[in-house]
């Protein structure tokens, strides 16, 4: 049974780090190099655009099929597993229409808000995104129910192998064409993990939907708080980005892009640990086994920090040369300073990727609301200051500033939590189809 779990958790961490991988060579390194640094901006512009959108429109039901799906599974309650699927694909469908429908609004007036040309047709292709991805997400859950974690993240590398192609043929083109091959690609993307997933859910006891009741409004108020907390975060480097774009060049919103690159692949460090934690986790506390979920985010947050100490000072003094190597050569040395900054709150932020996880395992997604309200209130206006000024490397400061906030408020706010002793455990009640929820986070 033991080696049974390793190797699915090997397999996730080979799944996840190949998805980093392939996601840093096509929207990083294959476009950096196929084009100029002022269109490498518009790009970065596109991306920022279309992922806040996609985010802040789209509600937030995944975080809430697992905590209650988990709930449901436990208790065998598969009438209302089934209905709660059902409820949160038809939800995803809806907010990944609305993102489609902002983007293109934003789109017919995207030169005069940015003052740039060349942004309306790519924005109009990446219109699409929201709602060719909008499902995938359900897949993904179906699979971390029945824990197959490893499986879930073989599919983000194969979604990330479709991207890569779409931009790597799409970048010979043009700009357009490029939006457009990573709307093709993500078309496939989702037909496999959604197939993937299909095939997960049918193997739960094919019993008849049946109503949510009482559930259903702490459900309700689940999805409102996760989707709030979603809203605050897409708030963050993407919006950082636009307002970039909005009070410095698109040369300086690309190289801000750019400098992005290694929080990105050091934030894909923990990923793996990340699923691995939300998926345990969350079934530990609904069990009511509260001190293993402690106990693990305190080996995860020292293991976390050694890594940092060894990886931090060897990542700055490399910059310059990972800039040549991988971005475009001497064009991009300009992100430089922005880049070395950006490791430092890369760094922060891999320490405290158990955040990312908990608030959902413990049923309190709203924490994330403030934590990351209060990430999003220090960079927002820090980036228009610092931005107007020092153009990426400002832009990289506050990014660092708002990263310091955000973990000083979340080791105030884990304490709390760890003092509290929170519900006694009750015993599962038997029985299929009628169980009530017996474990409140």
């Amino acid at each position: 049974m033991r080696s049974r779990l390793f190797w699915r958790r090997s397999a996730a961490a080979v799944g996840v780090y190949t998805s980093a991988v392939l996601g840093f060579l096509g929207t990083t390194v294959i476009a950096t190099n196929a084009f100029s640094t002022q269109v490498f901006g518009l790009f970065a512009i596109v991306l920022a655009a279309t992922g806040f959108f996609q985010n802040f429109l789209d509600l937030t039901v995944e975080e809430a099929l697992v905590k209650y799906g988990f709930r449901y599974q436990t208790q065998e309650d598969w009438g209302r597993l089934r209905r709660l699927f059902g409820r949160a694909l038809l939800t995803k469908l809806l907010g990944g229409a609305l993102g489609a429908i902002a983007v293109f609004v934003l789109s017919l007036f995207a030169h005069s808000l940015f003052g740039k040309s060349g942004l309306a047709t790519p924005l109009a292709i990446a219109a699409l995104l929201p709602l060719v991805q909008c499902v995938e997400g359900v897949a993904g859950v179906a699979l971390i129910l029945r824990d197959r974690y490893d499986i879930r993240a073989y599919f983000l590398a194969v979604s990330m192998a479709f991207r890569l192609s779409g931009i790597a043929v799409g970048s010979r083109y043009g700009l357009s064409q490029t939006i457009a091959g990573m709307v093709v690609a993500q078309v496939a993307a989702t037909a496999a993990i959604s197939t993937a997933g299909w095939i997960a859910f049918r193997r739960f006891p094919r019993v008849p939907a049946r109503p949510l009741g009482d559930d259903r409004r702490e459900i309700l108020g689940f999805v409102a708080q996760s989707t709030a907390a979603t809203g605050v975060t897409s708030l963050t480097t993407p919006l950082a980005t636009l307002v970039l774009g909005g009070v410095a060049s698109p040369v300086q919103a690309g190289w801000f892009r750019l400098a992005q690159s290694p929080q990105q692949a050091m934030a894909s460090l923990s990923a793996p640990v990340r699923i691995i934690m939300l998926t345990e986790q969350t079934r530990d506390w609904e069990r009511g086994t509260r001190a293993s979920v402690f106990a693990g985010i305190r080996r995860y947050t020292f293991a976390a920090a050694l890594l940092s100490i060894v990886l931090v000072p060897t990542l700055i003094w490399l910059t310059p040369e990972i800039i040549r190597a991988f971005f475009g050569g001497a064009k991009n040395l300009g992100a430089t300073d922005a880049m070395r900054l950006i490791i430092v709150a890369g760094a922060l932020r891999i320490v405290f990727g158990w955040t990312k996880s908990f608030p959902t395992s413990i049923g309190r997604p709203n924490l994330r609301i403030w934590t990351h309200g209060l990430e999003t209130a220090v960079l927002i206006p820090l980036t228009a200051v610092f931005g107007s000024l020092w153009g990426a490397t400002g832009a990289a400061g506050a990014v660092v500033v708002s990263s310091v906030a955000f973990c000083a408020y979340w080791t105030v706010l884990f304490l709390r939590i760890r003092r509290d002793p929170g519900p006694a455990p009750q015993p599962a009640l038997a029985g299929r189809g009628s169980a009530r929820p017996v474990t409140r986070a």
